[in-house]
């Protein structure tokens, strides 16, 4: 679990010295923001959780980050990573098709999506462990389920929202799948003494 950690650690480190960077640049790199349906801009998908506008903005989806991102942790590397970039691409896409004309930057999509994503797992994956991680989250974050309504002008929405969407859909998806990969070959402990079509 140590290596986990030090994963969210460094990916933290990194969102940290990406906001050094644009404050050196004056504020540059906000341009790689996501620029709803503005052709030759899709990659900025990829770029815009790494950006946030003050480092209140940063410190709040740290914060937020670290929880969750080690709960769905739990899971193991590999489904952290495969969750994440469904996240990130699955939210993504839908705030570049459908989000206000303005630039949306920050990690609060990514959260959103791993929020609802560990809370998606008692129902995908109904162990006790989910279950309770799920209650838990429920308990502690579940305040967030305001962060999907238009409150403030300033404050992505689409991004909460459709994170939250991609995150479902993440958990499902990754359930299918291992589900796919576990299930046992039929008849595979049977004995023949002839051959198939005898």
């Amino acid at each position: 679990m140590i290596r986990q950690w030090a994963i969210i650690g460094v990916i933290s480190a990194v969102m940290i010295g990406v906001h050094l960077v644009d404050i050196v640049l004056g504020g540059f790199l906000k341009s790689f923001g996501i620029h709803p349906r503005e052709i030759g801009t899709a990659y900025t998908i990829v770029t815009a959780p790494w950006l946030h506008a003050s480092f209140a903005h940063l410190g709040s989806n740290l914060a937020a980050f670290i929880v969750l991102g080690s709960l769905c942790m739990l899971n193991g590397l590999r489904y952290f990573v495969k969750a994440s970039a469904l996240i990130i691409g699955i939210g993504g896409a839908l705030v570049w098709l459908f989000a206000r004309g303005s630039t949306h930057i920050g990690a609060s999509g990514w959260i959103f999506g791993l929020w609802s994503l560990v809370i998606a797992l008692a129902w995908f994956d109904r162990s006790p462990r989910n279950i309770a991680i799920a209650l838990a989250v429920v308990f502690f974050y579940g305040g967030m389920i305001f962060g999907v309504l238009p409150t403030q002008s300033y404050i992505s929405f689409e991004s909460h929202l459709f994170g939250a969407i991609a995150g479902v859909a993440a958990a499902a998806m990754l359930a299918k799948q291992r589900v796919e990969i576990v299930q046992p070959v039929r008849n595979a402990g049977e004995l023949k003494f002839w051959p198939d079509g005898q």
